[in-house]
Formats: C-alpha cells, structure tokens, sequence
C-alpha cells in the first residue's frame, strides 16, 4: 500500500504540471537511487521497475552467493544459508535478485524521499519554464495585472506564470489596475535560485519594433524592413524603414492614411511621438531626414570622428533640437553622429556660454532648452516669445537681452 499511496502523490505533479511520462520515471528512479545509495551505499546492483500510471513500484537487490563466512560486501553478496532462505536450491556463484519494500527503507527514509522528489519535480518545471521564456525573449506578450508593488507590477499570463514589470520598465504614464491586459516584451529571463524570473519590458526600442510588426502586414510579411529603432519612452521615438519593392513608400505604408494605422502604436505608448522616415545609405541625407521635422539647409560631415554639423535657418534651429533636447538627441542615436546644429550665418555670432560670467549658468540653460544658444538667436526672438517658450521671468530675459546688446553689438 505504501508504494500506491506514494506514486500517487507523484502522479498529482504528473498532472497538475504536465510532465510526461518518461520524465516521471526518470525523476522517480533518480529520487530512489538516491535513497538507495544512502541506505546501502551503493545502487549499482539495483534494478527499478516502475509504472507511475498504475501506480506500481518495485526494487530488487542482485547480489552473488557466496560460502557461509565469506561475504566481505553485504551489499553485493550475500552468504549460502541466508540465500536458501529465499530459495533452497541456490548454489555458490549464483545470482540472487531480492525485493526490497519501500518499509525496509525506514520511515524517515521515506519521508526524505518523498520531500526530494518533490524538490526535483519543481527543478524540473523551473527549467522547463526557464526554456520556454529564454525562447521568448524579444518577443511581444500580454499577461494580466496580478499585483501592483511599488517599484513593480507582477503580472500572470494564461498558465499562472508570474512575470514581473519593473518601474523602470514602464513608460512613464503608464497607469494599472488590477485585471488590466498588459503587453510588452519578454526583455530578460534570469534564474535567481532554482526560480526563473521572467522580466517584461515596455521603454525597450525592440517593443516599438515589434508593435510594427504586429500591427503593420508590410512588416510583418518582411516587404518592410525596420532598420533602426531609437525611444526616448513616452516621450519620442524615431523610426528607420525601408522597402526591397521600389513599388511601396515604406513610411506611408507603416503611418497609414491620416496616421490611421501608427495611431494604435502611439495610443499603445503613451501618446509618444513616433517620426517614421525613410533609410537611406546617403548619410548627408539619412542625417537630414533624421533631423526632422527640421528642415536642413546643409551638412557637414566628420566620418572619422563620427561627427555631423547640420547648417538651419534660425526658425529650424528649435525644430531640430526638439522639446528637451529629444529631436537632435535620437537622431544622433538613429544614424550613430554626433550631431552639432549651426544657425546659418553662426560665423558672425557668438556662444551665449561666453557670457557666463555676467549670465547665470542656470538661465543659458533655459534657453539652450529652446535652441537658443547663441547672442544673435536670442536677439532675433520677440520678448513676448521668449516668456512663452522658456520658464524664465520677462525681467530675467530683458536682463539678458540688454548684457547681450551691450557686449555683443557693441
């Protein structure tokens, strides 16, 4: 009865976690050889014979006969007389198979058994689902809202996986309930332990790429191709596409008739503001398109030095830098340049940094935010513009504008 009750309580793990039937067994054996080794010190000459569907389970101990007096390994031999016990006819040399019950074990024996199997069915389910998400990795998933921590949301997918989403992995506005769908990318999937953690990501540049495919058939039917993908999450991405098939405008394509087809990507993160432009091997002008919506006037470029300078008219000069330095930024990851912006006609002006020591660090940031960082760019704004574009008091920037008349059109 012991055995029966015993592979009984492996076959709930059977079901409950799926585990086909030659693992089973292969587990099972691993667990009793273990307690075998520990009893006899020794499993070589043990056969197991297992069925965990029937829930039937035998041991048998092979062992040589050898003459009263003689046996040096109990474990191995085993004398004449005790042999007749089992079968009268047993002679010198022969070999001698006896069951052994799970009972001869002892109770604690049986109780450690049963704890290890238990330990080596879960190894086993970790590593199971350690493979399955390591496949997954990149790749896009919605699982459920389970629990929102502070510097987590633990989620569940359809299998009661739980796959966590760091605070540093969530765009910004993102906002959860408990029950809301998620979705994101398997971004990382660690062992910590014997426990697998399977990290979600929504701010990885791989989740807009694949929100591409998933939502665009050109691209997911490989007849548009995503070159580069660069995000400042929530904020601004900036989308590198081209198309083998000269017959189809990848950009029109992937933003769709009055953005119809980029909108559920954008509603999806946040509202961030996704330029979607066209690649090109020409670098003067993968850098020009990267720059937009700025319209450039001309480029200079430094391959060695991987450096780009960008020549705008005064009004493209804040268009290319973007709100917070974001524009000029992600065009600089997207196309791999460092890129400098110019204001056409910047030989006859001067840094608004050389003023330093009668402005306030402080306030030429402010308007280097805007794009204004030369004397002549802020001299060329009206007043009332500059309240309105810069955080910065009308005293402030009257302040400034006259130190900059003085010093600088003198």
């Amino acid at each position: 009865m012991e055995n029966i009750a015993l592979i009984e309580s492996f076959s709930e793990f059977k079901d409950d976690k799926l585990i086909d039937r030659v693992t089973l067994m292969a587990i099972l054996e691993d667990v009793f050889r273990n307690a075998l080794k520990k009893k006899f010190g020794d499993d070589d000459n043990f056969d197991i014979i297992i069925n965990p569907d029937k829930g039937d389970l035998e041991i048998w101990r092979n062992r040589i006969v050898v003459a009263d007096g003689e046996v040096e390994d109990p474990n191995q031999e085993i004398s004449l007389s005790e042999a007749r016990k089992i079968e009268p006819d047993f002679e010198v040399g022969e070999d001698v198979s006896e069951e052994v019950k799970l009972i001869d074990l002892g109770r604690r024996a049986i109780l450690a058994l049963r704890q290890n199997l238990i330990s080596k069915i879960h190894e086993h389910d970790n590593t199971n689902l350690y493979k399955q998400f390591k496949e997954l990795e990149g790749d896009l998933y919605t699982a459920e809202v389970h629990h929102i921590r502070h510097r987590a949301v633990i989620l569940l997918d359809d299998e009661g996986n739980e796959i966590i989403l760091p605070k540093d992995k969530q765009i910004p506005s993102d906002f959860f309930r408990k029950g809301d769908n998620v979705r994101g990318i398997i971004d990382s999937v660690e062992l910590k332990g014997n426990k697998p953690a399977i990290i979600m990501s929504r701010t990885s540049p791989k989740f807009l790429e694949k929100l591409f495919e998933s939502e665009i058939p050109e691209v997911f039917d490989g007849l548009i191709t995503i070159k580069n993908v660069v995000r400042i999450p929530g904020e601004k991405a900036k989308v590198a596409v081209d198309s083998y098939d000269d017959r189809i405008d990848p950009v029109g394509a992937c933003v769709g008739m009055k953005g119809s087809r980029i909108h559920g990507i954008v509603r999806e993160l946040g509202n961030e503001n996704i330029d979607v432009i066209n690649y090109t091997n020409n670098l003067q002008l993968y850098i020009t398109r990267a720059l937009s919506p700025a319209r450039v006037t001309s480029i200079k470029i430094d391959e060695e030095n991987k450096r780009a300078e960008a020549i705008l008219k005064p009004e493209e000069v804040s268009k290319a830098i973007g709100r917070g330095g974001h524009n000029i930024r992600l065009a600089g990851q997207l196309t791999g340049y460092e890129i400098d912006v110019l204001r056409e006609g910047a030989e006859e002006d001067v840094e608004l940094r050389e003023f330093s020591d009668e402005i306030e660090e402080w306030i030429i940031d402010e308007f280097s935010k805007v794009g204004l960082d030369t004397a002549k760019s802020v001299l060329e704004q009206d007043v009332e513009d500059l309240i309105k574009r810069t955080d910065l008091e009308e005293e402030t920037i009257l302040d400034v504008i006259r130190i900059l008349k003085e010093e600088f059109e003198d």
